[in-house]
């Protein structure tokens, strides 16, 4: 069952391929689905590629009735006309973020059934004087909650990260016991809404082989095997920690449901190794649903006609998938 409300689209950076496949995806797919972001941007995307989609203004998700073959889009920036494609822009990286904002205050609000986003860029948000250094960042502060986490997911592996988009230097100081109990709790919350009634949780060590009994390093020891057994008396299935060269291997070939990492990229370099296309990025641990593709801005291709779509048609169907466990959840 899915829900009568549209999903929030949000364009994403206007100078990358955001608004290349939410077109395309929606010229496909014949979605209900709003987005944020710029009319002035949509309709010159559309334009380009030689879409037969028209691009209607609204003043709000329930505004206008839905029509065929129109991409409903409401104005969350100042973009006057499309900024320069391919570059790096205050412009754009403003719009980003007003997008974003705009997006979760109508989830927030009931509005909207929940968000899927297109790439931004940090540097683009940087130069627009943002400080947030990503997606996740942004959703956690104005989703008012203090701690999310982020899912990368394809058809093969799960993976959950304790830290998130820092240093490593900071990621190892971050990776406490409150942190690896956090990560592990949505894990598990996670696997649920993706309908797993019982995940089983790997968690991989921070050190080379997991710190082979405190040789390369104790964290293991003092950390993260203390948060898996308290983790254990909470009734999640959480075992660990696991060397983080092989632990992927083992969730691929079904060992386990999800793997909760430590860092960015040893959770991120095996999902998008297997193919960007088929992955997509969920943020647990919000009030409200949010998927994206798991892939950048690619400037290099911005507006060549040649982006693909599909990992932003698989954060959508995530979405929906999501959108009504919740659903269910609610009603039982």
């Amino acid at each position: 069952m899915t829900s009568s409300l549209p999903l929030a689209i949000t364009m994403g950076d206007a100078s990358g391929i955001g608004p290349e496949i939410i077109a395309k995806m929606l010229a496909r797919s014949g979605e209900r689905a709003i987005v944020y972001g710029s009319h002035a941007v949509m309709t010159d995307i559309v334009r380009r590629l030689g879409l037969d989609l028209s691009i209607r203004s609204v003043a709000g998700p329930q505004a206008e009735t839905p029509k065929a073959g129109c991409i409903d889009v409401i104005e969350a920036g100042r973009v006057v006309e499309p900024p320069p494609l391919g570059q790096i822009s205050a412009v754009s990286g403003q719009a980003a973020f007003d997008a974003i904002v705009a997006a979760i205050a109508a989830a927030k609000a009931g509005e909207v059934s929940g968000i899927v986003t297109a790439p931004i860029h940090k540097e683009a948000l940087s130069r627009a004087g943002i400080t947030y250094p990503g997606h996740t960042e942004i959703l956690a502060d104005y989703g008012g909650v203090e701690r999310v986490a982020m899912m990368l997911a394809n058809d093969e592996i799960r993976t959950v990260l304790v830290t998130i988009h820092t240093s490593l230097r900071t990621a190892i100081e971050q990776a406490d016991f409150a942190a690896q109990m956090s990560a592990m709790r949505l894990a598990h919350e996670g696997g649920i809404a993706l309908g797993i009634a019982a995940p089983r949780i790997a968690v991989a060590g921070l050190n080379p082989h997991a710190g082979e009994g405190g040789l390369f390093g104790d964290e293991e020891i003092r950390i993260i095997a203390p948060a898996i057994e308290a983790a254990r008396a909470e009734g999640i299935d959480a075992s660990g920690p696991w060397p983080g060269d092989t632990v992927f291997m083992q969730a691929r070939q079904g060992r386990f449901d999800v793997v909760v990492a430590q860092y960015h990229d040893q959770g991120l370099i095996p999902v998008k190794y297997l193919g960007l296309e088929k992955g997509v990025n969920i943020t647990l641990g919000l009030p409200f649903v949010r998927t994206s593709p798991d892939h950048g801005t690619a400037f290099d291709i911005a507006g060549r006609g040649i982006a693909d779509a599909a990992s932003m048609e698989t954060a959508l169907a995530y979405a929906h998938r999501l959108v009504a466990a919740r659903a269910t959840s609610l009603r039982t």
